[in-house]
C-alpha cells in the first residue's frame, strides 16, 4: 500500500488536514462548495442540525443535516488554485487513513456540487439565470500538471476551441473537463441552462475586462460567444468549475458546478444585489443533492 510521507500529506497535530482543518469523521458524502466563506452560513441556515463548524483562513466548513441528508458545506475562496487545495484534501479525508498514512482499501466516492455566481455570455442567459456546467474549459492550466488529464478531458472539444480562437500558446493549453453526467441529470432538472463554462485564471484580463491594462486578444469574448460544439454554447465565465470537474474525475468523485448569472457580458448588465436571490439556487441544490 502506498505510504504518504509528512511532506506530501500534511496532517495537523489534532489529526486534521493542513488547510481545511477538518478531520475525516467530519466530512459527509454529499458536499456543497461555495466560494465566499460568508455563504457557508447562508447554506447551513437551511440545516436542521449542525454537528461541526470549522474555520481556517478562507476555508469555512459546516457539516449538518438537511431533511435527514448529511451534508458538508465548504468554502473554497476564489480560483482554481484553491480548488486544487480543497479537492486534494477532501479526497485525502475520504480515502487516506490518517493514522497509517496509507490509502484505504475501499474507495469512498463524494458527490460535490459547487454553487457560485458567474457572468453570462449569451442573450438567453440574462441576470438571474441558473447555469449548469456540462463541460468546463479551463484557462487556468491546473489540470495540465496531473498525469492522466487526457483520459478525463474532451480532447475533440479542446482542439475545436483552440482552432476557433486561434489560440496563442503563450497563454498555456486550455483543457476541457466534464461534469458527472448522472449528477447533472439529478440536479440541473428542467430549470437550469446546460452548456459550456469557461473557468478563468483571473477576473479582469482573463475574462476580457480592460480597466487600465489592455488584453492580449481584444476580440476574445466575441469569439467565445460565437463558439458552438455539438449543440452546446459557451454560456458563462467563472473561476473554479474546470479544476473541480477535472480533479474529481481523476480522483473518482462525482462533481458539477451550477451558477447564478449576476452579470451579462453580452448586454453589459450587472446585478450587485444578488445575495438574497441566490438562496433560491441553494434551496434547489439542497433538495436535489
Amino acid at each position: 500500500m502506498k505510504y504518504f510521507p509528512p511532506s506530501e500529506l500534511i496532517i495537523n497535530e489534532d489529526g486534521s488536514c493542513f488547510h481545511l482543518h477538518l478531520r475525516p469523521e467530519q466530512l459527509a458524502d454529499k458536499v456543497i462548495l461555495v466560494g465566499d466563506p460568508g455563504r457557508v452560513n447562508t447554506v447551513a441556515a437551511h440545516f436542521e442540525t449542525r454537528e461541526c463548524e470549522v474555520q481556517s483562513r478562507e476555508f469555512r466548513t459546516v457539516t449538518g443535516l438537511y431533511k435527514n441528508k448529511r451534508i458538508t458545506v465548504q468554502s473554497t475562496g476564489i480560483g482554481c488554485d484553491n480548488i486544487d487545495i480543497v479537492m486534494n484534501e477532501l479526497d485525502a479525508l475520504a480515502n487516506i487513513d490518517f493514522t497509517s498514512r496509507t490509502e484505504r482499501a475501499e474507495h469512498r466516492t463524494l458527490s460535490i456540487i459547487r454553487i457560485g455566481t458567474c457572468g453570462g455570455l449569451q442573450p438567453e442567459t440574462p441576470i438571474g439565470t441558473f447555469v449548469a456546467s456540462v463541460k468546463s474549459i479551463g484557462f487556468d492550466g491546473l489540470l495540465n500538471y496531473y498525469a492522466g488529464r487526457n483520459d478525463v478531458c474532451d480532447l475533440e472539444l479542446e482542439a475545436a476551441f483552440r482552432q476557433h480562437m486561434n489560440w496563442n500558446p503563450i497563454k498555456g493549453a486550455p483543457y476541457v473537463s466534464c461534469a458527472d453526467e448522472g449528477l447533472i441529470e439529478q440536479v440541473a432538472g428542467s430549470d437550469m441552462v446546460r452548456g459550456i463554462t469557461i473557468a478563468c485564471g483571473g477576473f479582469y484580463g482573463p475574462q476580457g475586462r480592460q480597466v487600465r491594462l489592455a488584453v492580449e486578444d481584444p476580440h476574445q469574448n466575441e469569439k467565445v460567444e460565437a463558439f458552438r460544439y455539438k449543440g452546446l454554447k459557451i454560456c458563462n465565465f467563472e473561476m473554479e468549475s474546470s479544476a473541480l470537474a477535472g480533479l474529481s474525475s481523476l480522483l473518482g468523485h462525482r462533481a458539477m458546478t451550477c451558477c447564478m448569472v449576476i452579470a451579462n457580458r453580452y448586454t453589459t448588465e450587472m446585478n450587485t444585489n444578488y445575495k438574497n436571490s441566490i438562496d433560491t439556487l441553494i434551496e434547489k441544490v439542497l433538495e436535489r443533492i
